[in-house]
């Protein structure tokens, strides 16, 4: 093969691919997806916030209007001496928003409760009311045993756990983990590895198609090798897919950087109000006793819980999972890619070569299922194998590796097996697209396929 000639075939492939409208619209676009992504679940935290609502009640039960303590979600309206009729001509008025009928009492002391508006009830607002609801039938239930610092007794039994998990290496040196920030990077790294191949080895075969329907290949056979071309185009469009992801990249962390400097001072403040605005109505009107500790040190836990994620992302080699990302990207897609551009060269049109395309996308299918189970075990042996065997292997090794268990040798074989199952199908897929390139009116079939192959 001539090296020059394969270049120029690369430098025409990248360009044209580079200068369409499609190519910077989705270079562009993309980054603004991931990181809407990524800041969506703060914005969402920051904005949608149930506003306050006010709450009638009536309370036949005799005990629970004590516990009703007034929060940043809903304001109580004690009513004595009203039925349910007049309390709906209330909330139509506007003199509340929703009104609650709590009932007598049963033996074991429970209570039905009603709840009713004229729109629909959030579930934020319902939860509260539960929460407050349960609290006081349980101190009832405590004050009916007639045993003395019961309350206080439960308090010191109930266990508060919190699991810190952290991984130590042979030196002694101990870093923090968190199983959630491992499933979601392997996760995502898993759906952008999926959808890279899939999208630019398509592609390859999409253009192999063109080039044949057109007749258009045969004015470029008559001034290069077949195989030159093959792998011209091959190598162009994995240019084009490492320009856009580096692009993604950059612009993605511009982007997520720059939100999060914006947004990341209110969302703290704001975590801070609804912590504070959580505690005080308690302290004002029912005294230290009866302010909600619960919330308060469900609050603590989720900081510290935050804090633990933090730290535990800070502690992830990005560096190694950007260039892993990159060698299983380059290697897997060279894989795919050659494959596809044969499945391209034995058919006119994409509806001949769907037959031929389920062997080659079910592997890459089974590797995307085997990586959703890699971050509860990596070291499993489905796991293991998926991330050597190198047809699945650029995808769930990019799964493996947030969890930073995959030893140097691990990545060494996986690459050496992945890099000479590329020759080797590089080679089978040259030997059917130098024939397959010009055969035409005819719906090829795999045993078409292995007769081109075995022709000297």
């Amino acid at each position: 093969m001539n090296m020059r000639t394969i270049s120029v075939i690369i430098s025409r492939e990248y360009m044209t691919r580079v200068k369409k409208k499609s190519f910077l619209v989705i270079t562009f676009l993309g980054p603004l997806f991931f990181a809407a992504m990524c800041l969506l679940p703060s914005l969402i935290m920051f904005f949608a916030k149930d506003k306050a609502k006010t709450v009638g009640y009536l309370d036949e039960s005799g005990f629970v209007s004590e516990y009703l303590v007034n929060t940043d979600l809903v304001t109580y309206f004690p009513y004595q001496m009203v039925d349910e009729e007049q309390l709906k001509v209330k909330v139509n008025n506007g003199d509340i928003d929703a009104y609650m009928i709590i009932g007598v009492p049963d033996s074991t002391l429970n209570v039905p409760v009603k709840m009713a508006s004229d729109k629909s009830i959030s579930m934020d607002l319902k939860e509260s009311v539960a929460s407050q609801v349960e609290d006081a039938v349980e101190a009832a239930r405590i004050e009916q045993t007639g045993i003395e610092g019961l309350s206080e007794i439960m308090k010191n039994i109930k266990p508060s756990i919190d699991i810190k998990t952290s991984k130590f290496s042979s030196d002694g040196d101990e870093k923090a983990t968190s199983t959630e920030v491992t499933m979601m990077i392997s996760l995502i790294l898993s759906m952008i590895i999926y959808m890279f191949i899939t999208i630019f080895a398509s592609s390859v075969m999409t253009s192999v198609i063109e080039e044949k329907s057109s007749r258009v290949v045969e004015v470029l056979i008559s001034s290069v090798k077949s195989t030159e071309l093959m792998f011209g185009k091959i190598i162009g469009v994995a240019g084009v897919a490492l320009t856009q992801f580096l692009l993604w990249i950059l612009l993605t962390g511009i982007l997520v950087g720059g939100g999060m400097a914006v947004m990341g001072p209110k969302i703290a403040q704001s975590a801070q109000d609804m912590t504070q605005m959580t505690a005080m109505p308690g302290m004002d009107m029912q005294g230290m006793d009866m302010m909600d500790t619960e919330a308060v040190m469900n609050a603590v836990s989720q900081d510290s819980e935050l804090g633990g994620i933090l730290e535990a992302v800070k502690n992830i080699n990005f560096t190694e999972l950007i260039v892993a990302f990159l060698i299983f990207f380059v290697l897997g897609y060279l894989l795919y890619a050659s494959l596809f551009a044969a499945i391209g060269s034995a058919g006119d049109n994409e509806a001949d070569t769907q037959q031929l395309q389920i062997p080659v996308t079910l592997p890459l299918l089974i590797a995307f299922f085997i990586a959703f189970y890699a971050f509860k075990a990596p070291d499993s042996p489905v796991v293991f194998w998926g991330s050597m065997i190198p047809f699945t292997s650029p995808i769930v090794m990019l799964a493996r590796i947030p969890s930073g268990d995959v030893m140097l040798w691990e990545y060494a074989v996986s690459i050496g097996l992945l890099l000479l199952t590329f020759v080797g199908c590089a080679w089978v897929s040259a030997k059917i697209y130098k024939v397959g390139i010009l055969m035409y009116g005819k719906k090829n079939s795999f045993k078409d396929l292995w007769r081109w192959l075995r022709q000297k």
